[in-house]
């Protein structure tokens, strides 16, 4: 291994020789512990410490790292204390997650790193999201992300290396290519003869070098990132180097051939480096002692202090509140100056005000700026906010939902716009385990708004007719918005944006342009997790939200006789079911109308709560109504058995006539 330590001091060739040796010391101490069962789980980076120490020795202490598994040096080197570490890996309170999480999943913003999740693509459009938030504040910082070999074969690394090469962000990806993605080897992952050969085709810099040899490592860190920060790009670095033990210990290394560990155990970095020093008179077997001691000392200590450290204790109440970021709500009132506008009117309205008040607010999406999206809700938009606040995107949903994340994680707020809600499938996994999980274990909000252009009878078909509400309000961590008219969907979206959790705004495309009310013409908010009685009785209770609350109001104009007490949920997580109480209580009885297909929707849920909460005051059976079990078909005769209209007019009446 060559050594190249032109201009660089003394002091950092000792500095990055002590900053690997600890944490390889840590490992080895890891080890130890697993096999007293005091830890669980363990994935080493022995081997690879060049990479983590070299990369986090040469970016700026404010410049964030979103590193792996086996990034242990990135930690220590960025001078995470190592008894929180100890207590993240045990379980403990003095840990990162309240024993919520393990590894390293979690963030610590005091010292710039941002973890990884196990599903590892979205991790790479959270920087993204980073990237672009010191690009748009003229900070000349650089973000830099870990990957693995195997990661590159996921959308995910393909769209944030996009994203990133668009829009010229200033994002350092780093692959860690360490010959197995668990037991498969890298011929079986990938055919081009380097993995840095990818970036090209994103028109980005790339560049394959010696993932064990820390000057290298350090020296070409040191000198990308300081052309990154004057002329901001993103490059893709590929650190070759191998993983001597299993995937994680359990794993074990059986499936490695002898010979070609051999080899790689020559080439360890800590070794190799040692024998330089010592060849360059900087380090003799005393002061390797001394360095050791004293890092030994520090890790007994803080292992004292981990084991010494409390096991979480927590309440359901506890526990609950830590899902969501505390938002007080302000309750914003408008003037008496109303305008009579349709639904799609009030959207854009509502959007256009927020960007207003929130100067640092982000509106991506695809077709957004000049074109003004595809129902023209943000028309006129780029000439007011310019095209760095009102993004055009390549067609990436889950990249774009990590980019906003990123953002999030800045300091930042974004509302992201899925063309469809059908298309939001494209970034279920970012949105469903990055930004409803993150506050719950590591305490960073996600303030992110997802608006979802959705529902049917409007003859679209299967794949721009959807509304699946339902795959988000059983995630906890999500809220999802519903409204039915245009003065809820302006108050409501000024909330959901205001809201520093994520928020799943849905929009049904039916209603954009038919339904017209008087809506105030200034900025105004409306409580999320508050249900709106549309129209009082004592015969029966009807709930419904979206363009169900418009057919129930059109068939109950048509029984005048029926006295029906209609509730419109607008909110449906947080849900007001003590509104639904109420008004059973009232009626004692219960019809649920949505548009979704019936089996797995939310009038199942209701339902199980009504009966469990109110079943002494029932005088019939609650009955569900919603859309047949088939995706929903594009002719019209076919899409209207489909839907749910027909079948509510007699569940209506017969529940009446019970």
């Amino acid at each position: 291994m060559q050594y190249q330590k032109t201009g660089i001091s003394n002091q950092t060739l000792l500095s990055l020789y002590e900053r690997m040796v600890k944490p390889r010391m840590v490992e080895e101490k890891m080890l130890i512990l697993l096999r007293q069962g005091k830890i669980s789980k363990w994935f080493s980076g022995i081997g690879q410490e060049a990479i983590s120490v070299g990369m986090a020795s040469a970016l700026l202490p404010e410049e964030y790292i979103l590193p792996m598994h086996r990034n242990l040096g990135v930690f220590t080197t960025r001078g995470v204390p190592l008894h929180r570490l100890f207590s993240q890996w045990q379980g403990k309170l003095g840990g990162f997650t309240k024993g919520r999480d393990r590894s390293f999943h979690f963030g610590a913003q005091a010292y710039r790193l941002i973890g990884m999740i196990s599903h590892l693509g979205p991790q790479l459009g959270v920087a993204d999201g980073i990237a672009l938030a010191d690009l748009l504040r003229k900070e000349k910082k650089v973000t830099a992300v870990f990957t693995g070999e195997g990661g590159t074969s996921e959308g995910d690394f393909h769209e944030a290396l996009n994203i990133a090469s668009v829009w010229g962000l200033p994002v350092l990806f780093c692959i860690e290519n360490n010959g197995y993605g668990l037991s498969t080897p890298t011929y079986e992952q990938y055919r081009c003869e380097q993995l840095s050969d990818r970036g090209l085709g994103y028109g980005m810099k790339s560049y394959t070098i010696d993932g064990n040899n820390i000057l290298e490592v350090y020296t070409t860190v040191l000198r990308l990132v300081k052309q990154m920060r004057e002329h901001p790009e993103p490059v893709l670095l590929e650190c070759n180097t191998f993983r001597m033990r299993g995937h994680e210990e359990a794993s074990g290394t059986k499936y490695v051939p002898d010979d070609l560990m051999d080899a790689w155990a020559q080439k360890d970095p800590i070794v190799n480096y040692e024998t330089f020093l010592i060849d360059q008179g900087l380090l003799d077997h005393t002061l390797i002692e001394r360095i050791k001691d004293r890092i030994e000392t520090e890790i007994n200590e803080h292992i004292r202090l981990a084991f010494d450290d409390q096991v979480p204790q927590s309440t359901e109440s506890e526990e609950l509140k830590d899902v969501f970021k505390d938002f007080v709500y302000q309750q914003v009132n408008p003037n008496d100056k109303v305008k009579k506008i349709r639904f799609i009117d009030a959207v854009s309205d509502g959007l256009r005000q927020s960007m207003v008040r929130h100067d640092n607010l982000i509106i991506m999406g695809q077709d957004i700026a000049e074109y003004g999206g595809v129902f023209k809700i943000t028309e006129g938009f780029v000439p007011l906010f310019g095209k760095e606040r009102v993004r055009n995107t390549p067609i990436c949903e889950s990249g774009i939902v990590g980019t906003a994340m990123g953002l999030s994680i800045k300091g930042m707020k974004a509302v992201v716009e899925m063309q469809f809600a059908d298309f939001v499938s494209s970034g279920f996994n970012p949105i469903v385990n990055y930004l409803a999980k993150s506050h719950y274990r590591w305490g960073e909000k996600a303030d992110v708004v997802i608006r979802m252009p959705c529902g049917g009878d409007v003859g679209a078909g299967p794949f721009h007719s959807q509304t699946n509400e339902a795959w988000f309000t059983k995630t906890p961590g999500l809220k999802v918005v519903y409204p039915a008219f245009p003065y809820d969907a302006k108050g409501l979206l000024a909330t959901a944006i205001e809201d520093p959790n994520p928020v799943l705004f849905f929009e049904h495309k039916a209603l954009y342009r038919s339904i017209y009310q008087e809506v105030p013409e200034d900025y105004y908010t409306l409580p999320l997790g508050r249900a709106k009685i549309i129209r009082t009785g004592d015969a029966l209770t009807v709930v419904s939200y979206g363009a169900g609350v418009h057919w129930a109001l059109e068939t109950l104009e048509k029984h005048p006789e029926i006295e029906a007490e209609l509730i419109d949920l607008r909110t449906l997580a947080p849900l007001d079911i003590d509104t639904v109480y109420a008004s059973v209580v009232k009626t004692g009885k219960l019809v649920i109308l949505q548009e979704d297909s019936l089996f797995g929707g939310l009038a199942s849920d209701i339902a199980a709560l009504v009966m469990e909460n109110c079943f002494e005051y029932l005088d019939g059976p609650i009955i569900r109504v919603g859309s047949l079990e088939t995706p929903i078909p594009f002719a019209k005769n076919l899409e209207d058995m489909y839907l749910p209209k027909k079948r509510f007019e007699k569940a209506l009446v017969d529940l009446w006539s019970y």
